[in-house]
């Protein structure tokens, strides 16, 4: 495929291939990786699905050693811990405050698997005190963190790898080379898809109950404005905590799409059609969202509703067992259009199919799921200090597509020019002022990380 105007044909195909008190309070820690002999030490900090699951992952692992778990709602612990000492042949220490884990010079690794509010504060403060992060995606909450976060990791000379663990599959690779291979043509056209179904929230009580006991709301808000408790709230449908469900799941697809074409950084334009259509609960994240980013000759679609049930993820007993989805209903599909060939790619071991000009199935490539090589490149990294797949670069151009999305959203659906040197819009002020939000002491982002 050509390289968009802005990047020579070697850059392309290299690109291919491959809160500010509390922050000072925080020691400067090591800066080596841990011995190869020695099992390198984590502390995970958030308890929900994601983060259970990967404190249970590295407590399996013969080369790590889970020291800590964390969770601001200490009624998690439990079947962590359990599940953890199990794995391992010991109990993991429990802390609600994630700065006890900072504080102890024998961890080496930070996994951060909180809700999007907390993905940046929390890791650049990792960084300062010398630990090595995994953070789970979207990387950040908003544009300007991103920025923050890469000047943070090259600072501290830190490992960051995002959980965008599909780039670690091998039949991404497969697919990418075939697209550079130029079998498809000349590509003009990208389509990534997020279809989901999600249901209306429930009206809370009219009088919130009390905060439980073991649940510190003020720390689990932090950088976020301290709402009041409300357990019939949705994170992920607020501003305050999230950039919303949509992007919390489509930003594999939009990273994947992001590495097949290139690894562009930033598109040159962006505009945002849709909004809260269907679930009209008082949310403020969108439910429908359509967007075209234009990367000079090269324009990516990307299409997201949450009312849509007939559009199926791949379920988990299907992946890797070497069948190909049914594409038209796959709810996380990529389509890459060539002038002489198409492809269908999937996340999460979907594998990918190819059509030739007369529509012909030309090509089918199952894949399987990359959780563990995610987690082995990372620890690899750990060791050697290379960059690692999904590095914290590749991870803030890939969230900002979402924030550029839900910027011109807000900006009334207008059509934006983003300029990549400034990393703000040009002449759109009513949009600039939602790439940065307003944090609550003690947990800013200082200019200089």
């Amino acid at each position: 495929m050509k390289p968009p105007p802005s990047l020579t044909r070697r850059q392309f195909v290299a690109q291919s291939a491959g809160a500010a008190a509390a922050f000072t309070l925080l020691s400067p820690a090591r800066s080596h990786a841990a011995s190869p002999a020695n099992k390198i030490v984590v502390g995970v900090m958030g308890l929900g699905g994601r983060g259970s699951y990967l404190a249970h992952a590295f407590a399996n692992r013969p080369d790590t050693d889970v020291a800590y778990i964390c969770d601001v709602d200490t009624r998690k612990f439990s079947r962590t811990r359990d599940a953890v000492e199990e794995a391992q042949g010991k109990a993991p220490k429990q802390v609600q405050d994630f700065r006890r884990i900072l504080e102890d010079k024998s961890v080496d690794v930070l996994i951060n698997a909180t809700p999007d509010h907390w993905h940046a504060p929390a890791s650049i403060m990792a960084c300062q005190a010398g630990k090595d992060v995994y953070v789970e995606k979207p990387m950040t909450h908003n544009a300007w963190e991103g920025r923050k976060m890469i000047e943070a990791a090259h600072k501290y000379k830190r490992i960051v790898q995002v959980g965008m663990q599909s780039r670690s599959a091998g039949y991404l690779a497969e697919a990418a080379a075939h697209i550079r291979s130029g079998k498809l043509g000349d590509v003009y056209l990208v389509r990534v898809f997020n279809m989901m179904q999600h249901s209306m929230r429930k009206a809370g009580p009219a009088e919130p109950p009390p905060v439980p006991a073991g649940y510190d709301h003020d720390l689990w808000c932090g950088p976020a404005p301290l709402l009041p408790y409300d357990p019939s709230r949705r994170w992920l449908d607020r501003w305050e905590y999230s950039c919303g469900a949509i992007a919390g799941d489509a930003v594999h697809q939009l990273d994947l799409a992001r590495f097949l074409i290139g690894d562009m950084p930033f598109p040159g334009t962006v505009v945002h059609a849709g909004g809260v259509n269907a679930l009209t609960d008082g949310r403020d994240v969108p439910d429908t969202q359509l967007v075209t980013y234009e990367y000079g000759k090269l324009t990516l679609l990307f299409e997201a509703a949450l009312w849509t049930p007939y559009m199926m993820k791949t379920p988990p007993t299907r992946r890797d067992k070497g069948q190909m989805p049914n594409w038209p209903f796959n709810a996380t599909r990529i389509e890459v259009l060539g002038t002489k060939g198409f492809m269908y790619f999937g996340r999460h071991g979907d594998g990918w199919q190819v059509f030739n000009d007369k529509a012909e199935s030309v090509i089918g490539v199952p894949g399987r799921q990359a959780d563990k090589e995610h987690q082995d490149n990372f620890l690899a990294c750990v060791r050697s200090r290379k960059e690692p797949v999904a590095n914290v670069t590749q991870g803030h151009y890939s969230a900002m597509l979402s924030h550029l999305a839900n910027i011109s959203y807000r900006a009334g659906n207008k059509k934006l020019t983003f300029d990549p040197v400034t990393e703000t819009f040009k002449g759109t002020p009513e949009a600039n002022q939602f790439l940065r939000r307003t944090y609550r002491a003690p947990w800013g982002i200082p200019d200089a990380v």
